[in-house]
């Protein structure tokens, strides 16, 4: 998964803030600052979860408190994810 399609899916998921670029530099701002709360995120993974038949912890989005932190999850487990197959 690539930061376009992580954020176009926060923006589907949870909107997009006043005031925030996610076009820009933002894989290492933290998602809170970006306008995204622990529900939103929540939301996002579950959609990401339904769209790629992937399983993320809840601790593992937990700790994923920038996009940079939540793609290395999402494609760790998309990587293990192929490998199973």
């Amino acid at each position: 998964m690539t930061l376009s399609e992580l954020t176009n899916l926060l923006r589907e998921c949870a909107g997009e803030a006043e005031g925030v670029d996610l076009d820009g530099d933002v894989l290492d701002t933290p998602l809170a600052d970006l306008g995204y709360d622990s529900l939103a995120v929540l939301q996002t993974t579950g959609r990401i979860e339904r769209d790629y038949d992937i399983r993320l912890s809840d601790d593992t989005v937990a700790e994923a408190t920038t996009p940079r932190l939540l793609l290395d999850f999402i494609n760790e487990s998309l990587a293990q994810s192929q490998q199973a197959a």
